[in-house]
């Protein structure tokens, strides 16, 4: 084998890059491939556009706390970070309200839309405050979450027993609001688009929606940045990151990784270890050759996706938008049965390359096999977002997706003209539809409705740390996966667990 490093990370979610960085200040020689890496932006004719929408939820969760510490950038970061008021605006039939994050503000918010349930709300915000007190006491520890072996389990356990609605059924903290009171949807839909489950615990919901109501702060170039800040942690404590390439098959030899190879080489990179944001079916399918224990993968959950998450851009003139459209926002054109038609949009307002202009990124959850279907959800998600932003259509420059595998939509001449994708793919647009990130349906459930896939492959060496491992925690699941995966590794080097120690007591000290 030419070259050797200790890990090799395939994939850039926020998982697999915080398991990179803290793998890489911990002594590791640390490699990190894109494996199909697409920022979360690209540009057509000067005009930036997104992929994806991203906010930055985990952003006060001690899972990430823990690691910005590690890393000595906590500091650093925190200078990153933008504040946002108000925190998320809910935009239904007959409704506007904006959850400020100023306390008065919003409890004349409440006033205004739901007096005659303001008690009863302001006890939901007590209860998700100390769900968030115990969620924060919980997850700061250094435990593996999801547990593997038998230690594991009991260490973890003893924190799960206190955390606040594990097992609960259905969302007790809602009981006193009537069955079809409109802020049972917004509580479920925040929850929804920040979870990577289709059906989130009791628990995760207070986690999630509690995420969006109290970490209002965003980063000024979004999920990019993010990604910046934790490569160039990998790159200053020695490690290489190759977001160009991808690992085409992993070596192993007695059921143990050795090595993979990257395509392009004749000869395989060797590596002890390898941290993957992919599915577990995706990392066995690149081990050739190699079958696992029947009853390894007896063991194994099922994954099933159930929903996709579907994204427009659009570039729209200022005089488009509404002065009071928050940066964050839910649109809901039925607070009844969902309408496929016009599919509930999250929405966010960004700075835009263009002059006079704004970014709208919208992003909507399609049920896999049902409707509407990607080849026409372009226009149903357009016709939520007018439904409530009279007149955009009006104003807009620019609009596309790169999830339908269509033409993009340039006004900016007057009428529309379409795009041919093959014009966009010096752009880094793709000429074909690239695909949707995916939420799952896990069966069985396990640690109490928050686990998925466990953090260790069959494979010995092959480690998770991506969307499956807890899906229903969303983007702090990725960071306790990542957490725990790099505790894992390190164990298995008493000389630099040591280090490691050591070096936590000099910060905690310090």
């Amino acid at each position: 084998m030419a070259k050797h490093y200790d890990v090799a990370v395939l994939g850039t979610g926020l998982g697999a890059l915080a398991a990179a960085a803290l793998l890489a200040r911990r002594s590791w020689r640390v490699l990190v491939l894109g494996q199909g890496f697409r920022p979360a932006t690209y540009a057509y004719d000067g005009v930036t556009l997104a992929r994806r929408a991203f906010t930055f939820l985990a952003a006060a969760s001690p899972a990430w706390g823990r690691v910005v510490l590690e890393l000595a950038q906590s500091q650093t970061f925190r200078r990153r970070l933008i504040p946002r008021d108000p925190m998320i605006q809910i935009l239904a039939p007959d409704l506007r309200l904006d959850v400020s994050s100023e306390p008065a503000a919003f409890a004349r918010e409440l006033d205004r839309e739901f007096p005659a349930v303001r008690r009863v709300v302001d006890e939901l915000y007590v209860e998700l405050a100390r769900t968030n007190v115990a969620a924060d006491a919980a997850f700061e520890r250094d435990v593996v979450w999801p547990p593997g072996t038998f230690w594991e389990r009991r260490e973890t356990a003893r924190l799960a027993a206190t955390l606040p609605h594990l097992e609960d059924e259905g969302l007790p903290f809602l009981a006193e609001l009537p069955r079809e009171h409109a802020y049972r949807t917004i509580v479920d839909v925040s929850a929804r688009f920040a979870s990577h489950s289709c059906a989130p615990s009791s628990f995760a919901v207070a986690r999630l929606h509690g995420a969006w109501t109290r970490t209002p702060v965003d980063l000024a170039r979004g999920e990019d940045e993010l990604s910046e800040f934790l490569l160039e942690r990998v790159r200053a404590h020695g490690g290489e990151t190759q977001l160009a390439d991808r690992a085409s098959a992993i070596t192993h030899r007695g059921g143990r990784v050795t090595g993979l190879v990257i395509d392009g080489d004749e000869a395989p990179t060797g590596v002890q270890f390898i941290v993957a944001d992919l599915p577990m079916h995706a990392v066995l399918d690149l081990a050739i050759d190699y079958a696992p224990k029947r009853r390894a993968i007896a063991g194994l959950p099922r994954l099933a996706a159930g929903e996709q998450r579907f994204v427009v851009s659009m570039v729209v003139r200022n005089e488009g938008i509404p002065a009071p459209l928050a940066s964050e926002s839910f649109l809901l054109p039925s607070l009844g049965a969902p309408d496929p038609a016009r599919p509930t949009v999250h929405l966010q307002r960004l700075a835009s390359s263009v002059k006079g202009a704004t970014l709208l990124v919208a992003e909507a959850l399609l049920p896999v096999g049902g409707h509407p279907k990607p080849a026409v959800a372009r226009e149903a998600v357009l016709r939520t977002v007018e439904r409530f932003l009279p007149f955009v259509e009006r104003h807009y420059l620019v609009v596309d997706s790169v999830h339908d595998g269509r033409p993009l939509w340039d006004y900016r001449m007057g009428a529309r003209r379409a795009i041919d994708r093959a014009q966009l793919r010096a752009t880094g647009a793709s000429i074909d539809a690239e695909p949707m990130n995916l939420k799952w349906n896990v069966d069985p459930p396990s640690l109490h409705g928050l686990g998925g896939e466990p953090i260790r492959a069959p494979l010995a060496g092959a480690y998770l740390a991506g969307r499956t491992t807890l899906p229903a925690l969303g983007q702090e699941g990725e960071l306790l996966a990542a957490w725990s995966a790099a505790r894992l590794i390190t164990r298995t080097d008493g000389r630099k667990e040591k280090m490691r120690r050591e070096m936590w007591n000099k910060v905690e000290l310090g």
